[in-house]
């Protein structure tokens, strides 16, 4: 345990240099698909010409009022979900834990059809949706901490309930809207990105929650490994276990403002990272946030243009990818 705790701790950096450089190509060559594909079909050296200023000018409107801004939407809610999905699984300790596994996912939808039924812009919708994550967040948190400690067990047990709680009411809304509402409450609920224009708030998050964790990489390498292990060799549990919750939480009410609900990114990403990569949280969580931003991107491309001129929702391909996947990895497991 030591032994494999040192060898953990004093693992150079610069051999994580070389997987984040793959993977940065990878999220790079995804963006760049997501920019070239559609029902007008753009050369990679039309593509360079627009980004030099020059080309034209169908091509700059699609660019940079459409495509770009939906590819770095789908990439900013894809990494906040993996990222997220990683942070949860060292929290409970519990491979199978995934972003929406204490009710965010169901407190965002329920703030968001809120938003919907009233008649409120895009940006209200997307408001109501941070608000309701941020409640479920702050509701289960209280609950499982009552007036004494919470463990991992009582903060999971705590956030299905609230989480089958926020499933009755989304399924009362829905039975309840009007005819003409229903079809776009359906499709946030699947995850679209549709109508997804401003991914910089979503970015900015992603960028300094990495940035945040990064330092805490050999403390959340001890943390995975139990609470007792973790306190005995110095490491603060109590608020480092706090740090993650809040973080998880906010990188969750994000990628659900900006995507929807979306499923599987958080829970199989990883997954599969771990399985290439290893158990080392200063390599896992910025290869969470490339990969996961990649995967999604590239889930959302194929949603615009399987059955082009008609979309399906991001999420349709996420979970058409993450159930076999995710099947896989637990025959493997056996």
């Amino acid at each position: 345990m030591a032994g494999a705790n040192r060898q953990t701790k004093n693992r150079p950096l610069p051999h994580f240099f070389t997987p984040l450089v793959v993977l940065f190509g990878f999220a790079l060559g995804a963006i760049t698909l997501a920019m070239t594909t559609g029902s007008v079909s753009i050369s990679k050296q039309e593509l360079w010409q627009v980004l030099n200023g020059s080309g034209d000018a169908l091509h700059r409107t699609l660019i940079f009022e459409l495509r770009l801004p939906r590819a770095l939407s789908a990439f900013a809610a894809g990494g906040l979900l993996a990222v997220a999905g990683a942070l949860m699984q060292i929290l409970l300790r519990n491979p199978l834990a995934d972003p929406y596994v204490l009710g965010l996912s169901g407190g965002a939808a329920v703030g968001a059809l809120i938003a919907m039924l009233s008649g409120l812009s895009a940006t209200a919708v997307s408001g109501s949706a941070f608000i309701g994550a941020m409640v479920s967040a702050i509701t289960v948190f209280g609950l499982a901490h009552g007036t004494g400690s919470w463990t991992p067990t009582r903060l999971l047990l705590t956030g299905v309930v609230i989480a089958s709680g926020w499933g009755a009411a989304i399924t009362f809304m829905l039975a309840v809207s009007p005819s003409d509402q229903l079809p776009g409450m359906l499709y946030w609920l699947m995850g679209d990105l549709a109508y997804a224009r401003s991914p910089w708030p979503a970015l900015l998050v992603l960028a300094i929650i990495s940035i945040v964790m990064l330092p805490l990489g050999r403390s959340l390498n001890v943390l995975a490994r139990g609470q007792m292990q973790a306190s005995a060799l110095g490491v603060s549990v109590r608020p480092l276990e706090w740090t993650i919750y809040i973080s998880a939480s906010l990188l969750t009410a994000f990628a659900v403002t900006t995507a929807g609900s979306i499923g599987f990114v958080g829970l199989i990403v990883p997954h599969m990272l771990r399985l290439v990569l290893g158990n080392d949280q200063r390599l896992i969580l910025p290869a969470a946030a490339l990969a996961g931003g990649a995967l999604l991107t590239l889930a959302d491309t194929l949603a615009r243009t399987l059955i082009a001129p008609e979309q399906l929702p991001a999420g349709v391909i996420t979970a058409l990818i993450g159930v076999p996947s995710f099947l896989y990895l637990l025959h493997r497991s056996r």
